[in-house]
């Protein structure tokens, strides 16, 4: 199966509500998986296999990445994979509770809310699918750490539909890049293969969704609600791309945490990753008019720009 890109021109007429959402529920009928079915659960892991492109850990290509061993660096790899995965539940558990506030005044007889339903169906999935990849990894304690977790807590309960949409299109985006290399990589563990492609397969639809839900959202927003979105839709991303990788993931693998943090944080390979899975979304909000102004900085400070 090929897997279009979501990428949309500005310039492109966005498409009626109802038409979009019809086409995405009979596109969820035909291509919608169950993980406990899809993905060998049992399967062992290979030993001598890499859980992430070894060039997209946070430590490559630092004088600490040199000093470790073949199976450290493998093992890393590993843990920073469920750190991902659970970042990634972090975040679903909050959208599906914003796509109910988003829907809870809508028409339920609507093509628009029968798709936000089906949306919620499929993160409930890529979230159980997540929480048993991260066991299996051995990582499933790994967490956004409390004041995220708070945060998270105040956003899912305050947030806008621009805001709603925009968080979406960021961490999908940022997920979706780095799961279609993964997907596509037969070097990498065949579970890893496996969870890649059903994520990238369903996250589609998503992107499709929240795009232009969000280009119809934010012409509507007057000067302070344009303000109030890109700060915090900026604090979310600072949050989210910073919290990707739980510090203990370094501990998990023999390193000093305090060393490993520091060399991560200045690593011009790790900033670069980030940067390539972010260039859509960057490009795609600084063109709508949601990166600007004097919370630039923080998707600096964030590493993506």
């Amino acid at each position: 199966m090929s897997v279009t890109s979501t990428v949309d021109t500005m310039a492109s007429p966005i498409p009626d509500r109802e038409v979009t959402a019809q086409r995405l529920l009979k596109t969820s009928a035909k291509h919608s998986y169950d993980p406990a079915v899809e993905v060998d659960w049992d399967a062992p892991l290979a030993p001598d296999r890499y859980f992430l492109d070894p060039r997209r850990s946070s430590l490559y290509g630092t004088a600490l990445w040199d000093r470790t061993s073949e199976e450290q660096r493998i093992a890393l790899t590993k843990h920073e994979l469920a750190s991902f995965y659970n970042m990634g539940i972090w975040f679903e558990t909050i959208l599906m509770q914003m796509l109910i506030r988003h829907v809870y005044d809508r028409p339920k007889g609507s093509a628009h809310a029968r798709y936000a339903y089906t949306e919620i169906g499929d993160e409930c999935r890529h979230s159980v699918m997540f929480s048993r990849a991260a066991e299996k990894f051995g990582g499933s304690d790994y967490n956004p750490g409390w004041l995220v977790n708070h945060l998270g807590r105040l956003l899912k309960t305050t947030s806008t539909n621009t805001l709603t949409f925009g968080g979406a299109i960021y961490v999908e985006e940022i997920l979706d890049a780095l799961q279609r290399e993964q997907m596509a990589d037969e070097s990498l563990q065949p579970i890893v293969q496996k969870v890649s492609w059903i994520h990238v397969v369903e996250e589609a639809r998503h992107i499709r969704y929240a795009r232009e839900e969000l280009q119809r959202q934010w012409p509507r927003l007057g000067p302070l609600g344009r303000a109030y979105s890109r700060f915090v839709l900026a604090l979310s991303v600072y949050f989210s791309t910073t919290r990707l990788i739980d510090p203990q993931v370094y501990a998990a693998v023999g390193l000093d945490v305090d060393e490993a943090v520091a060399a991560a944080a200045a690593n011009p390979h790790w900033r670069q990753t980030k940067q390539w899975a972010a260039r859509k979304v960057v490009d795609f909000f600084t063109e709508l008019g949601l990166i600007r102004g004097p919370w630039k900085f923080l998707w600096r400070r964030a590493g993506v720009m």
